[in-house]
């Protein structure tokens, strides 16, 4: 059997032409080199597999030819690989140093490459400095390391540096198919895409990911043969589940999902894709970020086609779902529930259901159908819209739910007058009535149907007086005691109403009581305005913390309320030497 020798290896390159993806880097070492500029100490830093080793051995090779050499010469006795990760001690690099004052015998430099340099000790660190600083003329050390950040700085100052970047996904597909033209093999577009983006920027890894691809599919690499290979999920499983999504079809969604964990994937995975997937779509809407999009061509058609069905707003919001997802799955005791009530929230985001366009509605829609009525929908401050706006076209009946204000409804039968309905409270989230949120909910509800009522114009507007006021206000209060509600009679009693217009206005100590007024106002003023015929009342509450001053809290403020009144009380006090407690 033939001995096979990986494509990392066989397809290293030979001069700085071949160097993929590190342009900028090149051309500085050839002009160095050709300007006779080259520094003593060179390090070479960046990711893994970007070719840090491989420019380092082409330009050892490169300073030492002059032209008469052969082709195969590698210079062997002239270049000096040491790995620091194994030899790291300062013996290590006394013999290095030893070995530096000696001249090569063929060529003109000594280079001794590095490699994993920051993996050297602190001591050998110091060992080398003075060597790394004053070398000989006739020797170049290139220092390689993916972890500048661990290497001294009297080490940095010393050296000249290059950064490596990380090889872009569109250099290693266009390598990867050079490659794969050379060995016969017919690959897809899409399929070197993939492997080129699962390297994450470096070469000798795509490289790597080529060969066990190759030897799985043979001479003809498909797409799904690579999805399958390197357990990746494929474009298509994302471009289904939005299409549910923007269908809003949890169950089909749901089905997908338990599919692709049927086949292995983690959630983790399939979710973090999906984040990804709407981050794409999203840089198709824009002509200027759509070069952000690192996808084979007929994909990149496929991402513009969907990205024209959702809009940025639902884009965005996917975005965060999926986001707070990933971010809580590892800590998640129920990880696949995470996932799916992720996916749900997901399709319900563009839900154009009842529930989601009336929450602006105090009367739900359905109401109006079932009664034969046409809501209009009319501004805070308006109080209706007339039926010859209607005639001529002027409606705002579609806006979105987002959009639309309050509204009050206006009978066919009779155009210009409002229908006042009994409108019953109902909730879709069934909370227990005796919660404080239900109790709040209602409350704020009843407090916008009286807004609702008071817009007709039809309703009695007599004119009140204060003292058919405090007759009314004092009946209320006695009902409340009848029914064993002393803490709201309580309220209603410590301040008399005053009646400016049709202002009723009351003052009290402190913001609690206040609160607790205007959250029962709705059962008192439907009474004051069936009682005084006077659908304009409003109630006008105010704050005064001087007023507190009248009332008597503690005990010591309850005595010298008694002793303003019967100053003969202190005469007892001091006479049987009594204490107020």
């Amino acid at each position: 059997m033939e001995h096979f020798i990986v494509s990392a290896r066989k397809y290293r390159p030979q001069t700085f032409k071949d160097v993929v993806g590190q342009q900028a880097i090149t051309n500085t070492l050839l002009n160095a080199i050709e300007n006779n500029h080259l520094a003593q100490a060179l390090l070479f830093t960046g990711p893994r597999g970007v070719g840090k080793t491989t420019c380092a051995r082409i330009l050892a090779k490169m300073i030492n030819s002059d032209g008469s050499e052969r082709d195969d010469e590698d210079f062997s006795f002239n270049i000096f690989e040491l790995d620091a990760a194994s030899n790291n001690s300062v013996d290590d690099i006394r013999n290095l140093t030893d070995q530096v004052r000696i001249p090569p015998q063929v060529g003109k430099y000594k280079v001794y490459i590095i490699d994993e340099v920051h993996m050297l000790s602190a001591s050998a660190f110091n060992a080398f400095l003075k060597t790394l600083e004053e070398p000989p003329k006739h020797c170049i050390f290139i220092l390689a390391t993916t972890e500048k950040h661990k290497i001294i700085p009297t080490i940095l100052s010393r050296c000249q540096i290059f950064d490596f970047k990380r090889i872009t996904v569109k250099d290693a597909k266009e390598y990867l198919k050079y490659i794969a033209e050379e060995q016969g093999i017919t690959a897809e577009d899409d399929a070197l895409h993939i492997i080129a983006q699962k390297a994450d920027g470096a070469m000798r890894d795509a490289l790597s990911i080529f060969d066990r691809v190759v030897s799985f599919s043979g001479k003809n690499l498909t797409r799904q043969a690579v999805t399958e290979n390197l357990n990746v999920l494929d474009y298509e499983t994302y471009f289904e589940s939005t299409d549910l999504i923007l269908d809003n079809k949890i169950p089909e969604l749901l089905m997908l999902f338990n599919e692709t964990l049927a086949k292995g994937f983690d959630g983790h995975h399939y979710i973090a894709g999906l984040a990804s997937h709407f981050r794409d779509l999203l840089v198709c809407q824009n002509e200027q970020t759509l070069e952000l999009l690192e996808v084979g061509d007929d994909t990149k058609l496929k991402y513009q086609e969907q990205s024209r069905k959702a809009s940025q707003s639902f884009l965005l919001k996917g975005i965060e779902l999926a986001n707070d997802c990933d971010l809580k799955y590892k800590s998640s005791k129920n990880q696949r529930l995470l996932v799916e009530l992720c996916l749900m929230q997901l399709a319900s985001i563009t839900f154009d259901g009842e529930k989601k366009n009336s929450k602006n509605f105090i009367i739900p829609p359905s109401y109006f159908k079932s009664k034969g009525i046409t809501p209009i929908p009319v501004g805070v401050q308006k109080q209706h819209i007339e039926l010859e706006q209607q005639k001529e076209g002027v409606s705002t009946n579609n806006k979105t739910a987002k959009e639309e204000p309050e509204v009050v409804e206006v009978a066919q039968e009779a155009p210009r007058e409002v229908a006042i309905p009994k409108i019953e409270l109902k909730s879709d989230n069934r909370t227990s009535g005796l919660s404080l949120k239900s109790i709040k909910a209602k409350k704020e509800h009843q407090i916008k149907q009286m807004d609702v009522v008071i817009d007709a114009e039809d309703l009695p507007k007599e004119k009140v007086t204060q003292e058919g006021l405090d007759n009314s206000w004092n009946a209320y209060s006695k009902r409340l005691h009848k029914k064993g509600e002393k803490i709201m009679a309580s309220i209603l009693e410590m301040d008399r109403p005053k009646l400016i217009g049709t202002n009723i206005t009351l003052t009290f100590p402190n913001e609690t009581l206040k609160l607790e007024l205007e959250r029962a106002q709705f059962p008192l003023m439907e009474y004051l305005r069936k009682k005084l015929k006077n659908y304009d009342l409003k109630l006008d509450i105010h704050v005064n913390e001087e007023v507190s001053k009248k009332y008597a809290f503690t005990t010591a403020e309850k005595y010298q309320k008694l002793k303003e009144k019967n100053p003969n009380i202190e005469l007892l006090k001091k006479t049987f030497g009594l204490d107020v407690n």
